[in-house]
């Protein structure tokens, strides 16, 4: 691995801690406040990363760009409106990744009018900045496939009521090895990097 991959790497792990860990919080937070105390038994609804990454989706995430963090567990029955609780709970943590690519655009279109300076910490602190831009815009249109386990299943499951249907079960139970499927044949690459160039084009 070449010393410029390398550094890469480095200025790409503080924009997947934080957008793995934000985007769980989210699911967790939100199916706190709708009555389900599941998320916050399990230590949940916090912003601490250890209490949401799964370290082999992490490690894959960063040496191969994919991969996945720990999911939230929650428990529906608690919820007043099942259907619409679980499409909130489902939409959170592509909404919160959305929010911090905005919010971490800012600075990033700062310092782009400014320049960099002189120095290689401006610029390596403007690249890790951008990476986190990039990394929650890649995690969220990635999430909002409709494929399972991804976010994007659970929203259309609950705006279409798909459930109802029988063969939503056999999808769901293959789910996995369609999205491996789709990761491979570089499918989810042909979603992804247009719509992140677009994102990115409107932000900057």
């Amino acid at each position: 691995m070449s010393t410029d991959l390398i550094m890469t790497k480095l200025l790409m792990l503080p924009g997947i801690i934080m957008a793995l860990s934000f985007h769980e919080f989210a699911h967790a937070w939100v199916s706190d406040k709708l009555g389900d105390p599941t998320p916050r038994r399990q230590g949940r609804v916090t912003l601490n990363p250890l209490a949401h990454i799964d370290w082999i989706g992490f490690l894959t995430l960063v040496l191969v760009g994919f991969g996945w963090g720990k999911p939230v567990q929650i428990d529906p029955s608690y919820y007043k409106n099942r259907r619409r609780d679980e499409f909130f709970v489902a939409i959170a943590g592509v909404t919160m990744n959305l929010i911090l690519a905005i919010i971490l655009s800012i600075p990033v279109k700062a310092m782009m009018k400014a320049g960099f300076g002189a120095s290689d910490l401006t610029y390596n602190i403007y690249m890790m900045i951008f990476y986190a831009v990039m990394i929650n815009l890649v995690l969220m249109i990635f999430n909002l496939i409709p494929c399972p386990p991804l976010d994007g299943w659970n929203i259309i499951t609950q705006i279409f009521k798909l459930d109802r249907y029988s063969w939503w079960y056999k999808v769901y139970q293959y789910g996995m090895y369609i999205l491996l499927a789709l990761i491979l044949t570089n499918v989810t690459d042909r979603i992804i990097t247009p719509l992140v160039n677009l994102i990115l084009g409107i932000l900057f």
